[in-house]
């Protein structure tokens, strides 16, 4: 299952029903040091202090298909006050205080955690096992997501159906929990953009498998030089150029990548700063 699979299935499984569903499994000391880490912190007395939109926007990711004010109602976030209800724009202004960075925060926080605990618990031959996978999201058709992600081209100009955004993951190869994510524009960029950044977070001692389109010297070799035992494995491209070296059972070579020199004097100097993670 790629991640495109898993991220639907994840996203139809997910229904709790209380903020104590979310609590089982997110520390709520994460919250506040999401919040005291990014210096969002709510100084003053709300019905929906910042602590408690970092649930709201967690809910929202899970009940997509309700209005944000029933989910504040059914997760029963906001703090007795004088009103019955939160109004929808109160929601708005709240979520626009709050902000992205603690939203990063606690997934980077979660999934570094979550992730390597997973890897960790069913190694293979004592290496932790990792996927890197790519792929690509439709966004709601608005000018704004056209302007900024673009999409597809299609004949004589026309645009193609969504606006579309560009993402790679780094997953616990058993249980394909995110170990990280990159994601961003997808017009005039490519998939190895995206993975370079995630290449810091593979835990030492691990075996990464990727898929062909992620071949590349300076991408192959930032794992290795990232950390400690960290090992690859990649579908060679059908029109990769290697020297055999030593020939063992049937189809299985040791051989060298003629690519390899030349590309490990480039990935020496190599600093493209990518999207952010």
């Amino acid at each position: 299952m790629g991640f495109s699979a898993s991220f639907s299935t994840a996203a139809a499984f997910a229904n709790p029903e209380s903020v104590a569903s979310f609590q089982r499994h997110i520390d709520p000391e994460w919250v506040h040091a999401a919040l005291a880490a990014t210096g969002t912190a709510t100084l003053r007395r709300r019905r929906l202090p910042a602590e408690q939109v970092i649930w709201l926007v967690l809910g929202m990711g899970l009940f997509r298909d309700r209005p944000i004010e029933d989910v504040v109602s059914k997760l029963d976030l906001a703090l007795p006050g004088s009103k019955g209800t939160v109004a929808r724009s109160s929601i708005a202004q709240a979520r626009e205080r709050l902000g992205s960075e603690p939203i990063k925060w606690l997934f980077e926080t979660s999934a570094e955690v979550w992730s390597r605990r997973s890897a960790d618990s069913d190694r293979w031959r004592g290496l932790s096992l990792y996927g890197m996978d790519g792929s690509l999201l439709r966004l709601p058709d608005t000018p704004a997501n056209r302007g900024w992600f673009g999409g597809k081209s299609g004949r004589h100009g026309s645009q193609g159906g969504y606006p579309l955004v560009r993402v790679v993951v780094l997953m616990a190869l058993r249980s394909h929990l995110l170990a990280g994510a990159a994601f961003g524009p997808y017009e005039s960029t490519y998939e190895l953009e995206y993975a370079y950044p995630l290449r810091e977070k593979i835990a030492d001692r691990s075996l990464t498998i990727l898929d062909r389109g992620f071949q590349g010297a300076p991408m192959l070799l930032g794992i290795e030089r990232h950390g400690t035992e960290r090992h690859w494995l990649v579908r060679a491209r059908s029109n990769t150029q290697m020297r055999v070296l030593e020939r063992f059972a049937k189809a299985t070579n040791w051989s060298k990548w003629r690519s390899a020199r030349r590309a490990e004097q480039r990935t020496r100097r190599y600093r493209r700063p990518g999207p952010r993670v």
